[in-house]
């Protein structure tokens, strides 16, 4: 039996410096202000507090598939992935660069010694203000099983929760319509999707339940005859640890969701349920009374011993033969 293990981590702008050719007039102008003072001395930084925690995954051996959001473009990617070396790894990037207004984006670090990336596709999200695609990999162990995964950053919160919350459930309608697709094209109710991300919104959020259709309780996944998934961060949410914190409030914005082939082990993987994590090392902490992430930040709020304003979530996978 082979075990995977998994995370995702938001890592909070991780950004091109601020005058990179790498970047559109376009972007440039939309960033000028925000990016004011972020010079390679600051990204080389950003990357040593990121590497830092990747290291200590998995025991120190870092993740075998890693999910990342807020990155913008695959250079930076690339910079975050040669800062890995230490860990003797063979990582590969997964990644499209998308029409995000602010240019960021979703990507996948993966150990190609144990996965190969067979597809991989940008799933758009109709949204008058462009958003993150979603973005789907197919990937292949080396006995050949099928693992797809898929990687969200769905619409914010900034504006309001419930005046933002439409947006979210245009992206939880395409993730279900997209699941509904991999099981027909794959020709198998048992297919193995792990759906993984930061959702903006918490597992009891409508658009997850509703619209995403992701669910409490295993049986009414694995019962259902409609295509659904288990959120595996339910027992995170009764534990009162948040991923992310909001005037002092915990919320579980990153979440990983399973669907029924990795609960009944049909699809040749099943989900260690249990192994579920939201990690929280020490030096990402911050001091008081609120167990809040120590964030990176940038210009005047920018902290070169902070990490990112969400803290990473692991997941064990294990490929059953």
């Amino acid at each position: 039996m082979v075990e995977y293990y998994i995370a995702f981590w938001n890592v909070e702008n991780l950004f091109d410096v601020f005058d990179s050719p790498r970047r559109s007039d376009k972007l440039q102008r939309t960033l000028a202000g925000e990016l004011d003072g972020w010079t390679s001395q600051v990204l080389d930084r950003k990357i040593h507090q990121l590497v830092s925690i990747i290291c200590q995954m998995n025991g120190n051996r870092g993740p075998d598939l890693l999910g990342v959001c807020e990155i913008e473009n695959e250079y930076v990617l690339g910079l975050l992935v040669n800062a890995l070396r230490p860990l003797n790894r063979h990582y590969q990037i997964a990644h499209f660069d998308t029409l995000d207004q602010r240019g960021i984006d979703v990507a996948f670090i993966y150990d190609q010694d144990l996965l190969t990336a067979n597809e991989q596709f940008s799933h758009f999200i109709v949204k008058r203000a462009a958003t993150r695609d979603l973005l789907q990999v197919n990937f292949r162990t080396s006995t050949g099983k099928l693992l797809v995964v898929i990687g969200n950053h769905w619409p914010s919160r900034m504006g309001g929760q419930f005046e933002t919350e439409p947006y979210r459930i245009i992206a939880g309608e395409t993730l279900a319509y997209f699941h509904e697709r991999i099981r027909e094209v794959q020709n198998d109710d048992n297919v193995a999707v792990l759906a993984m991300g930061d959702f903006n919104d918490e597992p009891s959020n409508r658009s997850l339940t509703d619209y995403a259709l992701s669910e409490r309780l295993r049986i009414r996944v694995t019962k259902a005859r409609s295509v659904k998934f288990l959120n595996l961060m339910w027992p995170i949410l009764g534990q009162g640890i948040g991923t992310h914190y909001y005037e002092n409030s915990p919320n579980v914005l990153d979440q990983f969701l399973v669907s029924k082939g990795l609960l009944t082990g049909g699809s040749g993987f099943a989900a260690i349920q249990e192994s579920v994590e939201v990690l929280r090392f020490p030096e990402m902490v911050k001091a008081g009374d609120y167990p809040a992430p120590k964030r990176f930040g940038r210009q005047s709020s920018l902290d070169i011993d902070g990490f990112s304003d969400h803290f990473p979530i692991s997941l064990r996978l294990k490929e059953i033969s």
